[in-house]
């Protein structure tokens, strides 16, 4: 077997923790992970809830139109029917690599770069700051303002998706989310008890989508930012529609929208896909952490939601509430439950209002990304991303219009309108065999069956039906993830993106980590999440009856370092494979090798994009193509025949530094403050 040249072996963090910072995980997530696990159910589990909430509170998508370049389908080798792989070792004389694989992986490291193979070149393509729209000033760190920020690049890009412009072999729509802020990092001598009103106004103004017209060049990757027709910002005060049984809801009402049907900006936009129609959908994820006064709320079932979601204390981090009534839930009690919602944009119309669809269910997704079956029906895929939630589909009731173009658009826009929503309910084939160590079964893979348990029905006229006892279609549609309790989903560990392979049609679960699987009264391993205290994560395959209810599925990789006894590739040699931790988002090449980016490698290493072959001899083989630099995530991979695209997230975001002590300068150098950028990598 010919070696390949890779950097082994990464040892394990003595502390077991994610390598992302505490700084990191405040504003990003809200400190998910250092707060009580808001899933404290069994199964039908309400009633305890509410109890827990009173003691907390002391008295809480295939493959039409495959030409889009989505933000997690695109471009590098083949794949076909393939062995699941048992053996711990790969052929002595394995089948060549895929097309489009044959790059020698980078080396883990912690430089403050984006580190790419040799023979490749690199190009940001567009920065925080940046002008978007006409009339927007260079950026000035020293000199924000809330009105420049409304029109240039938000911060901490995530997903990016690229969508071709009709005509044009190199023009293209460039889609990219922009999560959270770090304000410690957009100020300098930022008081995070004492913000002022401009900041938080420039706060709000970086939240949201930046929709850039972009232009690529003949015989290179590099992306160029052009100020066109279609370039859009869409921030934390930009006017949403909502559709679906929540649309009208008392649970939806505020003073400001006394209507329910429409709600002001969008936040904590995580991943999200290119729709075969020609839209993006964006996933709103850590929407607890920006509402305040959550401890006010004296009614047990109120506060049992509240509580379901992670939305608990007082102040909140950025204290936004001080200056906007809307995050204060003592003023505005059903603000929070107007986002967690999946949210669509039309980028080919500046001016059509986006829509947050409410059939597709309220939790923290991470994404929404679609399938279309042979005979038109689309799938939506969506993971709750918080340790122990769950994995979701919605499947439309109505068909796909094929075609392109705007009246194709305008027919398909409905599509998320109607149909059914369901959670995911695993079992294992060997059950007895699962200790929590990661020890692989003696059937050679960790592997079960799966059922999809129906939620939720929305008619063609857009009202529900629940199909939960006790539950009402409206609560079904607002409080999801207690529909999930009542039914006994299965508590993931982290279950990110998720996304269908455009070439077999396999979906794919990004499972980042659970430090709490296995801890004191917390859920203990089963099959698909097969290790305690799990810090390094899997990847899940799943083989779905798209339109119907059942599934096969199998672990991909169990993640980590690979001398380590609790690892799994797939059943490729473990000696020739890259460490790996920390999956978060998925991607497709046109040849259907799944790419993953990684958050919080706890492997003392950066974070990076990584290549994985799914069929034949060398199924599980997995290679780094990129690091970030330090302190830094790597998100919205997009990988095309041509260039691949990654978004470089919190750059510097380590616990001692800040704008007044950088711990970063990437990417301009010198003594520049850092910048989130996305950037394009090509081969020479």
């Amino acid at each position: 077997m010919t070696t390949i040249p890779l950097p082994l072996i990464v040892s394990h963090q003595h502390d077991g923790s994610s390598s992302r910072s505490s700084l990191t995980c405040k504003y990003k997530c809200g400190d998910a992970c250092f707060h009580e696990v808001p899933n404290t159910s069994s199964s039908e589990y309400f009633g305890d809830i509410v109890k827990t909430a009173m003691t907390r509170r002391g008295i809480l998508r295939g493959g039409a139109m495959a030409v889009l370049a989505v933000g997690a389908t695109s471009a590098l080798a083949a794949c076909g029917t393939g062995d699941e792989g048992t053996a711990t070792t790969a052929s002595a004389t394995p089948t060549p690599e895929p097309r489009g694989l044959d790059f020698t992986a980078v080396a883990p490291n912690t430089e403050d770069a984006v580190v790419v193979p040799e023979g490749y070149e690199q190009a940001v393509v567009i920065r925080w700051g940046d002008p978007v729209v006409d009339g927007a000033p260079a950026f000035d760190f020293d000199n924000q303002t809330s009105a420049a920020q409304e029109k240039q690049f938000g911060f901490n890009n995530d997903f990016a998706g690229l969508l071709p412009i009709d005509g044009s072999s190199t023009e293209y729509l460039l889609v990219v989310n922009h999560e959270y802020t770090t304000e410690p990092f957009l100020f300098k001598g930022y008081d995070a008890e004492n913000p002022t009103a401009e900041q938080v106004a420039i706060g709000i103004a970086a939240h949201g989508l930046s929709v850039v017209q972009v232009a690529g060049e003949n015989g290179s990757g590099k992306l160029t930012p052009q100020m066109g027709r279609y370039n859009r910002r869409i921030t934390g005060s930009t006017e949403f529609v909502v559709t679906g049984p929540a649309a009208g809801s008392n649970f939806l009402k505020t003073s400001a929208d006394p209507t329910g049907t429409k709600v002001f900006g969008t936040f904590n936009n995580c991943s999200g896909g290119v729709t075969p129609w020609g839209t993006v959908l964006s996933g709103e994820e850590n929407i607890n952490q920006y509402f305040a006064n959550a401890e006010s709320v004296t009614d047990p079932v109120a506060a049992a939601r509240l509580a379901r979601y992670g939305v608990e204390g007082a102040a909140s981090e950025r204290k936004w509430e001080r200056f906007d009534k809307r995050f204060d839930l003592a003023q505005e009690p059903n603000e929070v439950n107007r986002f967690g919602w999946v949210v669509e944009v039309n980028p080919w119309d500046p001016t059509a209002a986006p829509i947050k669809h409410t059939a597709l269910g309220r939790f923290k997704h991470e994404a929404a990304t679609i399938h279309v079956t042979d005979d038109g029906t689309v799938v939506a895929y969506s993971g709750d991303d918080e340790r122990f939630d769950y994995m979701y589909k919605f499947v439309s009731s109505r068909k796909m219009m094929q075609g392109s173009g705007a009246a194709a658009l305008r027919s398909n826009v409905t599509l998320l309108d109607a149909g059914t929503l369901y959670v995911a309910k695993l079992s294992g084939d060997a059950p007895d065999q699962i200790d929590g160590s990661g020890k692989l079964p003696t059937t050679g893979q960790f592997a079960g069956k799966g059922e999809w348990i129906p939620l939720l029905r929305t008619g063609e006229d857009g009202k529900g039906e629940s199909l939960v006892d006790g539950m009402s279609a409206e609560e079904v549609a607002v409080f999801t993830r207690l529909a999930g309790d009542k039914v006994g989903a299965t508590k993931m560990d982290r279950p990110e993106d998720f996304e269908p392979n455009p070439v077999t049609g396999k979906v794919y679960v990004a499972l980042t980590n659970n430090s709490n699987r296995g801890t004191e009264g917390k859920a203990g391993a089963d099959e698909a999440n097969p290790r305690d205290k799990n810090k390094n994560g899997q990847v899940l395959e799943l083989d779905d009856d798209h339109a119907g209810t059942s599934f096969t599925w199998n672990l991909l990789l169990v993640c980590g370092d690979p001398s380590a006894a609790d690892t799994y590739f797939g059943g490729f040699d473990k000696t020739q494979v890259s460490p790996i931790s920390c999956p978060d988002n998925l991607a497709f090449d046109p040849d259907g090798n799944l790419w993953i980016s990684t958050d919080g490698n706890a492997l003392d290493s950066n974070d990076g994009l990584f290549s994985v072959v799914l069929d034949g001899e060398r199924r599980g083989q997995t290679k780094q193509f990129l690091t970030v630099p330090k302190g830094a995530e790597t998100c919205g991979p997009i990988v095309q025949e041509q260039r691949v695209v990654v978004s470089v997230q919190h750059p510097g975001e380590e616990d001692d530094a800040s704008a007044d002590a950088p711990a970063s300068h990437w990417p301009d150098g010198g003594s520049s403050q850092p910048r989130p950028s996305v950037v394009a990598v090509w081969k020479v």
